[in-house]
């Protein structure tokens, strides 16, 4: 015969697997109100991801052409003797398509390659044709193995790659005019100083 008080409320099993998601949910609740605070206040730039690629050496990999350009492999970076940048982009992004013609200005002044990511190689060439094609090289990580090696996050994402294929700078956003001046030409200026 128990002798618990009937008044009293009592901790069952099933209250605690009640417990437990309405738990959860609060403290999912809280950590995304501090990001939207953060936000707001400017103290959470959600653009502003960790970089660990930075001043390591390109992984390995090797991509197929896309048309209408060769593809390239670690080798062909690691060779490299002055900077260029590596562009992922794909024909079904938006921000890509509004990245380009800051793409297509900075091509006389910095050679690009570019690395069509999770997209169909006739697709990605359409989307050439239309907005431009900015790249010296082209190569097509259509499984997107590639761009998992290189830690990307989505598209477009650009890298700036220095001499002996070392990533010197990364940008998970689209390029945009005030970048290129504020970040990317003074780097550009370390690099080429012996």
């Amino acid at each position: 015969m128990s002798t618990q008080d009937p008044n009293k409320p009592c901790l069952t099993r099933r209250r605690v697997m009640m417990g437990v998601p309405l738990a959860g949910a609060a403290v999912l609740g809280v950590g995304f109100w501090k990001m939207l605070s953060g936000m707001q206040q400017g103290s959470f730039n959600p653009h502003d991801i960790n970089a660990p690629v930075l001043n390591r050496p390109v992984p390995d990999f090797t991509l197929p052409d896309q048309t209408p350009g060769q593809g390239f492999a670690t080798q062909d970076l690691k060779a490299l003797t002055k900077p260029i940048l590596v562009n992922f982009f794909a024909s079904w992004c938006i921000p890509c398509l509004a990245e380009m013609p800051t793409l297509m200005a900075l091509k006389d002044d910095l050679e690009l390659w570019g690395i069509a990511y999770k997209d169909r190689p006739e697709n990605a060439a359409k989307f050439l044709q239309h907005s431009g094609n900015p790249f010296t090289r082209l190569g097509s990580d259509r499984d997107g193995r590639v761009g998992i090696e290189w830690g990307i996050s989505g598209v477009p994402e650009t890298f700036l790659i220095g001499p002996g294929g070392i990533i010197r700078w990364h940008s998970a956003t689209p390029l945009e005019v005030e970048t290129i001046r504020q970040t990317l030409i003074p780097l550009l200026a370390k690099l080429k100083t012996p």
